[in-house]
């Protein structure tokens, strides 16, 4: 068979759709491998921040959330609860009033250990080992003494924590709890695990 016969753009056009299916065959083949470089949907929204609704918060109220597997309490502090954070500073029964060594974000080492006072928020985990502490604002029960202003208990070991999370003398706890980075997306938004000077 001669050449002169054969069709040349019938064989360009051959050649190019053959190419094409094969290109499109190696893309199918690399992709689950490339896939496993990439992290999973689980792993990507572990770390991402979590945005909490806090509009319908009522006085004393505690909201849980969840960011990064932890726990985070936002709780709203009314008047009486701001007055007993001086009241313990005043006793002299916080091991670190000041936040000097806690863990929290810059523009929450203040008084209230928050960007508002009327909001706290916190990582509600112990930092002695890592129990959750329980919620228990009232004041003076018999079972916390008659100086307890409200605040944190953990049942694990003891520890006391103040409405500002702030650890008290003589328990087994060694720093204040964590402070997550956190900022006010509006007045009734709270963005949990960003800075109020990220993007």
């Amino acid at each position: 068979m001669s050449s002169e016969g054969v069709d040349k753009s019938r064989r360009r056009f051959l050649t190019a759709a053959t190419s094409v299916v094969g290109g499109v065959g190696v893309a199918f083949a690399a992709y689950p491998f490339l896939a496993t470089w990439m992290p999973s949907a689980r792993a990507q929204s572990a770390g991402a921040p979590v945005e909490a609704g806090i509009g319908k918060m009522e006085q004393g109220q505690q909201l849980v959330v969840k960011w990064r597997g932890k726990p985070v309490w936002i709780v709203r502090r009314d008047d009486r609860m701001l007055s007993g954070l001086k009241k313990n500073e005043e006793l002299e029964v916080l091991r670190d009033p000041m936040s000097e060594k806690s863990i929290q974000p810059e523009y929450c080492k203040n008084e209230y250990r928050s960007i508002k006072p009327e909001y706290l928020i916190a990582i509600g985990i112990c930092t002695h080992l890592g129990c959750s502490p329980t919620y228990r604002p009232e004041l003076a029960p018999a079972d916390l003494g008659p100086d307890w202003q409200g605040g944190f208990f953990c049942p694990c070991h003891g520890s006391k924590f103040d409405l500002a999370a702030r650890v008290f003398k003589g328990v087994p706890a060694p720093t204040n709890l964590v402070i997550p980075p956190h900022k006010y997306v509006n007045d009734t938004t709270v963005l949990i695990g960003e800075d109020q000077g990220e993007a």
